[in-house]
């Protein structure tokens, strides 16, 4: 609901805005896009409930099945704890980049005397009100009222990101167990072999991945869609805004309030783009680990079951783009290129 009446108030902005500041109406413009992404992630997830709750099952099931053998579970101790540092850093990244977004806003406000009246005011989020902001205590609520939604989007932006990641680091858990059967259960030395591991159990864990695999992809592919158009966009915006306020005389307070949140859609990007390059690393890591296993030790019946196992590693699990593309570290350079290529036309123009 908040986000639902934010965006009201930003589009507004966007449509009546006369334009006299152009840089101005593409600052607010990117934090209205920024904000709308946010919006449509968190609708694609509310839609996708049923898949999150099979990879909520699948991954309790993992930790359950797990819990008697210890080299398993040191394994997916690592990964989680991996997963809790990572998730700090980039939700810790996320809301600073609010609070400089806020600090900057601020500064300029306190900086320029044109501003110092409240109807003259540069609001933290560029809205449209139904009512005139023409006194002080009616700007400090406002005010107020911006930073600690800002605040929430910056951690909403962030939780959704780490989601993946906790996602994706569990499969790589999954994965080093995998890899770890097969050395065990195809080892030269007998005594080291493990008689519970079977060709048809490891099968089993290798569906098992596939499955949670394509249930990530199939939450976060529009997500990583919407992500790769909005921030492309926004990309573009801020580093125009960067770009043309260089030469004012409040050049750092404007670079204090965009530099960081530029960085973060940067990273935004970077994040996917990442993880499904790390995820089609990975798998291909479980072919590796079977052709590299003495599986010609065993039985031919039960050889041939590992077999398959590297004939469909050939097919690397990975997060796709709206079901059209692969994500990987080369789509990521592309979004770079393509912004800057925009931003190139922008500055020409203005």
């Amino acid at each position: 609901m908040a986000l639902g009446t934010a965006q009201i108030f930003q589009y507004g902005f966007v449509i009546y805005n006369k334009r006299d500041n152009f840089p101005e109406f593409i600052d607010g413009l990117s934090s209205t896009l920024a904000n709308s992404l946010l919006f449509t992630k968190l609708i694609i997830l509310w839609v996708n409930q049923r898949n999150f709750g099979e990879i909520l099952r699948i991954m309790t099931a993992d930790w359950q099945r797990h819990t008697s053998n210890q080299r398993s579970v040191s394994i997916m101790s690592k990964t989680a704890l991996l997963a809790r540092r990572v998730s700090r850093i980039i939700i810790f990244i996320n809301v600073s980049t609010t609070l400089l977004y806020c600090v900057g806003v601020l500064a300029a406000n306190a900086g320029d005397p044109d501003k110092w009246e409240p109807y003259n005011r540069e609001l933290i989020l560029k809205m449209k009100f139904p009512f005139e902001i023409s006194t002080h205590p009616i700007y400090v609520a406002v005010t107020v009222v911006q930073i600690i939604f800002l605040l929430f989007v910056g951690y909403g932006i962030g939780f959704v990101n780490t989601l993946l990641i906790n996602l994706i680091l569990h499969i790589d858990g999954q994965i080093d167990i995998l890899q770890d059967w097969m050395k065990r259960a195809f080892s030269r030395n007998e005594s080291k072999s493990s008689n519970e591991i079977t060709p048809q159990l490891l099968i089993t864990k290798h569906q098992q991945i596939i499955i949670f695999s394509e249930n990530i992809d199939n939450i976060y592919s529009y997500i990583a869609f919407m992500i790769l158009l909005s921030d492309t966009v926004i990309i573009c915006f801020l580093g125009f805004v960067i770009a043309v306020s260089l030469d004012k005389a409040n050049a750092a307070v404007i670079v204090v309030k965009s530099f960081m949140f530029y960085l973060t859609m940067n990273l935004d990007v970077f994040t996917y783009c990442y993880a499904g390059e790390y995820l089609s690393t990975k798998s291909k890591m479980i072919g590796d680990a079977a052709y590299d296993s003495l599986w010609y030790n065993i039985a031919p019946k039960s050889s041939r079951i590992v077999l398959f196992v590297v004939l469909r590693s050939q097919k690397r699990l990975t997060i796709t783009c709206g079901k059209i593309m692969d994500l990987n570290l080369e789509r990521f350079t592309s979004v770079v290129k393509a912004s800057a290529s925009y931003m190139s036309v922008l500055l020409t123009m203005y």
